[in-house]
């Protein structure tokens, strides 16, 4: 590997095993490099070549160290890096919107690409402390008894894939593209490299010398190659994981390698979609369902200068609303819309990313011209722009392209449903019924997200669960929520992102689900104690410490996994069951009369509260002097079991089964299993009990 001493600033450098690097100028000189430019303008901004770079380096990197630094921090304290990372980045946006008006991006673009990816962080940041364990393990639901005697035990696990989790994106977020799928492979544990689209990579570069500069990521987190990288999957195995995002042709070509087909290496994708937004039947002009829709079409045409890959490609509309909708559209784009050069004051529109992009958009255009689209509103010709410097003229240099609005005399013709304009560009098509709808927005074959703009509950079920399976999210849009609405372009990092078919099949987003793509699920069996040694949770027939200490005694660096206490046993009478129904007023039967109570197959007669028992369960473990114990939040996975009668008599087994401290407090979470058991020890009840406890 040849490393720089110094990078030019005209050069889009990469960071390669924790250092900058960029190739010699022989290599500029002899032209094996990339040109970038203004999107507005033209003018060359940067230079991109990856010639001498050693990208199975930056794997075997990743593999090492920087599987051995994320391997220190459990998942907590990764999310703690990755709050605390977005907290930093929030500090320095001013300069990436910026660089990101280059782009071809307004304000809003950039806030969406750059605000955007950062509240991903936050987002994973906290759902990781909230919903993860403080640990490297997860544990993937209950145990399976596998034995009679409880001897042996199985579940799942889940663990880090042990490899590197490489990201190639496309141009069109160049932030947001990489920060959404850098948050859920650090909170895994993953190393990534991220390898952008070299037309908007100088602003993903930008984004890692911040990370870099932070000093908060642990050494070999992150990598970044700008520029081409056609051997990065010879370098792969089962081992690592590829996320890709651009179109469904380069996915088809990377899915095809042979380390993919026969070497195990993971591979999610992202791709085109011919995404679809329906209007209801009911939401006719005037209804606020028919100015919600108008606004969210406009939006999706115009914001990125439509260059989404979430963004409305087929407006589905009843037929007899087809012209009120392109004229709705048309008069809210007179109104609202100002196309040009980002920089210029009052611009809400800007350049598609390059002149090659541009190209593209009106080849795809006039494929869909040539196959039965007629223009309802824009053309195929060079608008007049803002300019930098205020002044209104033709455009020149820069890739500018004004909003394009299609009908279609046949709607079910087949480049309708198969070539996408990425740009500012939809197609707006009438159907007669909303079975019909379904079916227009099924001739996607796969989509990221359709929009159900309806007030009818009807028709919304109608809508949805016909299309449903042909898209990976459905924003249902009514006058409810249209104002609080996140929108038809735009995923949140909470759900899934992504869609079946055309669209790739992969998930990049969707909470914890992501992260546990980046993780191999393992069937676990052993002994309980085996079991509780590997998941660090206590398992029914593991060993308990009945140490003599009571365990609400124990702060939690005292506290171990097992620490348990037992009662003594009480006896319930029918006189104690007799007050709490009357002081509680819950008289229900099996409480109160005898011969109803014995009708019931359930009830021997008279029985005991199931809330009473658990009352009094909490008296027989409580030790009430003041200590490490600070509250009682709450109860999991209560069942009851065999009813208790008067005269029988209850005691109470509770046993620390998980531990979890808080990074950031003083304090932690314990979860206790609480076994409620009878005078012939059968289990009554059983129970987690979650308390705050002090370090």
């Amino acid at each position: 590997m040849t490393t720089a001493t110094a990078v030019s600033t005209d050069i889009v450098p990469s960071f390669i095993e924790d250092s900058w690097w960029a190739p010699d100028q022989q290599v500029l000189d002899s032209g094996n490099s990339t040109r970038v430019r203004d999107a507005s303008t033209g003018e060359v901004l940067a230079v991109v070549s990856t010639a001498g770079l050693d990208v199975g380096a930056a794997v075997r990197f990743a593999r090492s160290t920087g599987q051995a630094e994320l391997g220190k921090l459990t998942f907590h304290e990764r999310a703690l890096k990755l709050k605390e990372l977005a907290q930093f980045l929030n500090g320095h946006r001013e300069p990436l919107y910026e660089l990101s008006a280059r782009t071809g991006a307004t304000r809003g673009d950039s806030m969406v690409d750059i605000d955007g990816g950062i509240g991903v962080l936050f987002t994973f940041g906290s759902k990781g402390r909230r919903e993860l364990p403080n640990s490297q393990v997860i544990v993937d639901g209950p145990a399976e008894n596998l034995s009679k005697d409880g001897s042996f035990l199985g579940t799942h696990i889940y663990t880090r894939i042990p490899g590197a989790a490489v990201q190639i994106n496309a141009f069109n977020f160049p932030v947001w593209g990489m920060l959404e799928k850098l948050a859920p492979a650090l909170l895994a544990g993953v190393p990534t490299i991220v390898k952008p689209a070299t037309p908007t990579g100088y602003l993903t570069a930008a984004v890692v010398k911040l990370i870099v500069q932070s000093n908060i990521l642990p050494k070999g987190s992150l990598q970044l190659i700008s520029g081409p990288a056609r051997d990065l999957l010879d370098h792969l195995d089962y081992r690592d994981l590829v996320a890709f995002t651009g179109s469904a042709s380069t996915a088809n070509h990377l899915r095809s390698h042979s380390n993919v087909m026969h070497g195990g290496v993971r591979f999610s994708s992202e791709t085109d979609s011919l995404n679809a937004a329906i209007l209801g039947p009911d939401a006719v002009p005037g209804t606020p369902e028919f100015e919600a829709f108008i606004r969210s079409l406009v939006t999706e045409v115009t914001v990125k200068a439509g260059q989404k890959c979430t963004g409305i490609r087929r407006t589905i509309v009843p037929k007899a609303l087809v012209q009120d909708v392109v004229g709705a559209a048309r008069a809210r784009i007179e109104e609202r819309v100002t196309l040009g050069d980002p920089r210029a004051e009052g611009v809400t529109m800007g350049a598609l990313a390059s002149l090659e992009q541009l190209e593209g958009v009106r080849d795809a255009v006039r494929e869909l011209m040539s196959s039965g689209g007629e223009l309802a509103l824009g053309s195929l010709e060079a608008p007049p722009v803002t300019r930098a410097d205020g002044t209104v003229g033709p455009a020149e240099s820069g890739a500018f392209m004004a909003p394009v609005l299609l009908t279609w005399d046949d709607v079910e013709a087949g480049a309708l449903h198969s070539v996408e304009a990425f740009g500012p560009v939809a197609s707006v098509i009438g159907y007669d019924n909303p079975a019909h709808a379904v079916h227009l927005a099924a001739l996607g074959s796969g989509s990221l997200v359709a929009t159900v703009c309806t007030n009818d509950p009807a028709v919304a079920r109608e809508l949805v669960t016909g299309i449903a399976a042909h898209h990976g999210r459905v924003l249902m849009l009514n006058r409810e929520d249209a104002r609080s609405s996140t929108g038809h372009g735009s995923p949140v990092p909470h759900l899934t992102h992504g869609g079946p078919g055309r669209a790739g099949g992969g998930e990049e987003l969707g909470g914890m689900r992501s992260v546990l793509h980046h993780m191999q699920r393992t069937a676990l069996q052993g002994s309980p104690n085996m079991l509780t040694a590997v998941t660090g949770i206590w398992h029914t027939g593991a060993d308990r410490n009945f140490d003599g200490v009571h365990p609400f005694r124990k702060n939690l660096a005292e506290l171990r996994i097992g620490d348990a206490v037992r009662s003594d046993l009480r006896q319930v009478t029918l006189e104690d069951i007799t007050a709490f129904a009357e002081t509680t007023g819950d008289k229900f039967y099996a409480h109160t009369n005898e011969e109803a109570a014995a009708a019931n197959p359930f009830f021997p007669g008279i029985v005991a509260h199931g809330y009473l028992l658990l009352s009094w369960a909490a008296g027989l473990f409580v030790d009430p002097a003041p200590g490490p114990v600070l509250a009682n939040y709450g109860l999991e996975n209560l069942r009851f079991l065999t009813p208790v009668a008067a005269g029988d008599s209850i005691r109470v087994t509770l046993t620390a089964m998980r531990i979890t401290p808080r990074e950031t407090d003083e304090y932690g979470e314990v979860a206790w299993d609480a076994v409620l058991t009878n005078q012939s020890d059968e289990i009554v009840a059983t129970y987690d009990v979650l308390t705050l406890v002090e370090k």
